[in-house]
């Protein structure tokens, strides 16, 4: 994994937009200087990742696409990950050996929950995009942008499934994340920028002014933005 384009940022950010802003700069100097990343499709992780990507994708020109990420939980734990199901054309099944192994889940009890977690994963999707096509990834160099990494489960689930779904090159963009899930992350992308690591690490939230949760109608209004025709942003 490349860090280049890693840098420090005075935090707090104001708000996820604001963090998108400054990330999006980041990002857009380290794509000139490097010549090798060429039309990005970007993938927000919802919901809180959203209004950041949106702000990468406009300062971009790039296309905005959602990477809706579905935690599989443990039997009488739902709070620990067994793995993730993740949206594509086909939705991609990741588990966590060591969270198997740990849980020792039945075969149907794993089998019952990702099916209830497609079906959650397909609603999201019909309520954030309706019916609009998917943008596939599938040969394209993909930045996967969330507001923020705690342990990195999730992203490192998005990773693995969009190098399933044939993605040409993956950067993970994110404003603050702790040095261990970085690390952690290091066979799963190929780029990762990151605006600070701040030591220790605490919360995701104690390093924004306004962590709000994002709404549902939010996410809907920016895609319907970026995705409706604006001219700031790629379509395809």
């Amino acid at each position: 994994m490349a860090q280049e384009g890693i840098s420090f940022a005075d935090i707090p950010f104001a708000d996820r937009a604001d963090a998108g802003r400054r990330l999006a700069r980041v990002i857009e100097a380290h794509l000139t200087e490097k010549a090798d990343f060429a039309d990005p499709l970007v993938m927000a992780l919802p919901r809180g990742g959203v209004p950041v990507a949106f702000e990468v994708a406009r300062t971009l020109g790039a296309s905005l696409e959602l990477l809706i990420v579905r935690k599989i939980g443990a039997p009488g734990h739902p709070e620990f990950g067994l793995g993730a199901l993740v949206d594509s054309d086909e939705p991609q099944v990741v588990l966590n050996a060591e969270a198997m192994r740990i849980a020792n889940p039945s075969e149907k009890y794993v089998q019952a929950e990702t099916e209830r977690q497609r079906l959650e994963l397909a609603r999201r999707r019909v309520l954030y995009l309706g019916d609009q096509a998917r943008i596939s990834p599938s040969g394209r160099n993909v930045i996967i942008v969330d507001d923020g990494i705690a342990t990195g489960g999730t992203a490192k689930a998005a990773a693995k499934a969009l190098r399933q779904a044939g993605a040409a090159a993956l950067m993970l963009a994110v404003p603050v994340a702790p040095k261990s899930a970085i690390a952690s992350l290091g066979d799963d992308v190929d780029r990762l920028v990151c605006l600070a690591s701040p030591t220790p690490f605490h919360a995701v939230s104690i390093y924004y002014d306004d962590f709000e949760q994002t709404t549902d109608a939010e996410v809907i209004a920016l895609l319907r933005q970026a995705r409706g025709g604006d001219t700031g942003f790629g379509q395809r």
